[in-house]
């Protein structure tokens, strides 16, 4: 074993074939597979494979296998991706002014329990900046002007040009991006919604829930679409309420939970298990 580990993922439509196909290929290679998971979609057609492999002693360069491989992708007209299991994603944080999140992915990231590479914290307020700071992440002041939503957003877009983010996560960022970043932004960007979606979306949902009366709470973390909080979602978590608790209590049950959510979406994204399919997604976990 050469300790070397690579992540390939595959979608393509669905037939005979494909994971013997990819298997003949990684065997031929002197590639041993040490994870695979895969879904056939009835609904739509589509086929999802994951499959984590390392090299052996010996086996031919990485680019050999890939251009053995893209021959097997023609042919099966496949989207695929090769990714080194050990790389670092680098990751852009914007939060506004509650840290719960930014906190929770810092304490991840320090001790090692989230392997990516903060590259800045960005926010239209200013709260977050001594948390940021500690843990030693550079921390960018983005503040929004009476109608200049526009040029903070140009701001934002240069931050992203500097910095070269693998993925956006938006950890209870209070601003609504244009569909320009969206689109720009489209399978990388990850938002954590407050409450369950499709239930109680916008603002104060808390509030929403407790004048429903309402016996479960949740967080819902999804992709950044241009449709406000409708992105497909990755992961969600709810808890247990009661009748006699009040919305701050319920507040404090939810950032418990939001914190749990966005930190699972942020791992099955950078650890490539999550496939966009249609409006929805397929997570192998």
């Amino acid at each position: 074993m050469t300790g070397e580990h690579h992540i390939l993922t595959l979608s393509c439509t669905d037939r005979p074939g494909i994971v013997g196909a990819v298997g003949t290929c990684l065997a031929a290679h002197d590639c041993n597979i040490v994870e695979s998971a895969q879904f056939g979609d009835l609904d739509t057609g589509r086929f999802m494979m994951r499959v984590c492999f390392e090299r052996l002693e010996g086996a031919p360069a990485i680019d050999r296998f890939k251009a053995a491989y893209q021959a097997i992708a023609t042919r099966f007209e496949m989207e695929w991706t090769l990714h080194d299991r050990h790389a670092r994603p680098r990751v852009l944080v914007l939060v506004s002014r509650l840290d719960h999140c930014l906190n929770d992915i810092l304490y991840r990231r320090r001790t090692g329990t989230l392997p990516i590479d903060v590259v800045a914290v960005a926010s239209n307020h200013r709260d977050c900046e001594a948390l940021a700071t500690s843990h030693g992440v550079a921390f960018r002041y983005l503040p929004i002007a009476p109608g200049a939503r526009d040029a903070q957003e140009a701001q934002l877009a240069a931050l992203i040009d500097d910095t070269r983010p693998d993925l956006v996560v938006l950890a209870r960022y209070m601003q609504i991006l244009s569909d320009a970043m969206c689109r720009r932004l489209v399978g990388r960007a990850i938002n954590i919604h407050h409450s369950f979606l499709p239930s109680f979306v916008g603002a104060k949902p808390y509030h929403q829930a407790h004048a429903r009366g309402v016996k479960l709470i949740g967080a819902t973390a999804h992709y950044v679409t241009s449709n406000l909080d409708e992105g497909p979602i990755i992961e969600q978590e709810v808890a247990r309420v009661t009748h006699g608790m009040t919305v701050e209590e319920l507040a404090t049950v939810g950032r418990d939970i939001e914190s749990q959510v966005l930190a699972r979406a942020v791992r099955y994204h950078i650890e490539h298990r999550v496939f966009l399919n249609g409006q929805r997604t397929v997570v192998f976990r």
